[in-house]
């Protein structure tokens, strides 16, 4: 699993650095999957329950599942890329929410505060502690800020299967839920709204959009609890080096 996460968090970061305005949503799908099939490795996303695409490709008020088109993406969307990988039997799921050229202070707020909501969900997955303090971790902070937290829709025990018990919703009450145990491995996925946590599904059946038609942002990361507290596995090989930097820092200080 960290050679999954490692292979997919390097797709994500390099389709990121192709982001910008004129790209459309179908190159970059494609894109990915050559790169994921020239690494050894299957799009988990292809066929997996009849979605047809290797990444999700949801454009601004898009949430979750959009499906790659020609859309070509202009200056202040935001893009969020959902993508997995299997290679020898496991599996790694990543997510991110891309500003194309220069975005609203407003937009950028809400993609920055996604992103945190990741940070401090991934920082209760400790042994002992609860799946309800996961979600109250990102609810908590949601709140502050008043935005819609999706509640259809939630992250997941991940491992030979992209979809594994339990759930973790985005919200919950600390000291809930299933506790956490060394060796699990989890997909945490914050998904705020900028207006209303209200959605609803298009007619292809798999694109999920805000009901407001407002912006929406999501953030994934697979995580594994050792024994000693989470260990992020979809980081490339240069965000891990500055990871461990950083901590030893933090620990000299």
């Amino acid at each position: 699993m960290r050679a999954v996460g490692e292979l997919i968090a390097t797709v994500r970061e390099e389709l990121r650095e192709m982001i910008e305005p004129g790209i459309t949503t179908m190159e970059v799908n494609d894109a990915a999957e050559k790169m994921i099939r020239d690494a050894g490795a299957y799009p988990t996303f292809l066929g997996y329950q009849g979605f047809p695409y290797s990444i999700c490709a949801s454009v601004n008020e898009a949430i979750v599942h959009g499906f790659p088109t020609d859309y070509a993406l202009k200056e202040g969307d935001i893009f969020s890329m959902d993508m997995g990988a299997t290679l020898e039997g496991f599996v790694g799921d990543t997510a991110t929410t891309v500003p194309v050229g220069e975005i609203s202070e407003e937009v950028a707020q809400l993609v920055k505060v996604t992103a945190e909501s990741l940070d401090l969900a991934i920082e209760q997955c400790y042994p002992g502690k609860r799946v309800g303090d996961i979600g109250w971790a990102v609810q908590q902070h949601a709140e502050k800020y008043g935005y819609g937290i999706v509640q259809g829709y939630t992250g997941h025990g991940i491992g030979r299967n992209m979809h594994e018990a339990p759930q973790i919703p985005n919200y919950g009450r600390p000291g809930t839920k299933e506790k956490i145990r060394p060796g699990f491995v989890f997909a945490l996925e914050p998904m705020l709204n900028l207006g209303t946590a209200d959605t609803k599904t298009l007619g292809d059946g798999w694109t999920v959009v805000t009901a407001d038609g407002k912006p929406s942002a999501h953030s994934e990361h697979t995580v594994a609890i050792t024994k000693d507290g989470p260990e992020i596995l979809t980081l490339t090989k240069e965000q891990k080096k500055i990871l461990r930097e950083s901590k030893i820092e933090n620990a000299a200080a």
